[in-house]
């Protein structure tokens, strides 16, 4: 049987008795019932994994004794995702769940010349975020990063290899671009995609023009097919 998985970001990496957040507390000693002696998996979303036995099954106040934390380290992949926000956030909402369960890296809330609505909730994405780390037993959650306008992205400083997909000519399969680096990142445009202009600035910029097919596919279904295809190559 697999032990309860939850969330840390205090963590300590030495053995410790520590008292878990309130939250996890709660659905230890209210929700799963467990008592003194029984083990969890604590993780500080940065890498460190403990397993911990409850002392003090508290529902607000829970105490454990945590084992030395292993440091496990990130994936050989590392996959960015740039993102327009779209007029319905509940779909991005989706999109972060999906991608953070496949393996992202860092995502970024993207604003470009045709984004209608931007609607950012830090809060609630990392939570969403926090989630599905823990749903796919994951120890890194993916960055999420403040909105930024395209053109200052364009111009940031990247060690490996860029794309922006869209929907004008000029585009290539991903195979056509093989082999690629260990760290990528990708752009995905709004509902409407990008300007011209803002496809030029990319381009310029050392970006490869990447074709997600021959459907056209909404925003957030953009979003994951990019990052399933760039985390199977």
């Amino acid at each position: 049987m697999q032990l309860p998985y939850f969330f840390e970001p205090l963590l300590p990496a030495a053995s410790a008795l520590f008292t878990v957040s309130e939250e996890t507390s709660k659905h230890c000693a209210q929700v799963l019932r467990m008592h003194a002696q029984e083990k969890i998996l604590l993780t500080n979303g940065e890498g460190l994994l403990s397993e911990a036995t409850i002392v003090t099954p508290d529902k607000k106040r829970m105490v454990v004794q945590t084992s030395i934390a292993e440091k496990k380290q990130r994936a050989a992949v590392e996959n960015v995702l740039a993102i327009s926000f779209v007029k319905n956030p509940s779909r991005i909402e989706w999109l972060l769940e999906k991608i953070t369960e496949i393996g992202i890296t860092e995502i970024i809330p993207l604003i470009c010349e045709r984004t209608e609505k931007i609607i950012y909730k830090q809060e609630r994405w990392n939570s969403i975020l926090i989630s599905a780390m823990l749903q796919s037993k994951q120890v890194y959650k993916p960055i999420l990063r403040e909105p930024t306008k395209l053109n200052q992205l364009v111009a940031e400083d990247f060690e490996g290899t860029s794309f922006i997909a869209h929907c004008m000519e000029d585009t290539l399969p991903i195979k056509s671009y093989l082999p690629l680096s260990a760290r990528r990142r990708v752009l995905i445009g709004p509902e409407g995609d990008f300007t011209e202009k803002e496809v030029e600035q990319a381009v310029t910029k050392g970006f490869l023009a990447l074709d997600l097919g021959t459907n056209r596919l909404r925003t957030e279904t953009a979003g994951l097919v990019a990052i399933t295809l760039l985390q199977n190559h």
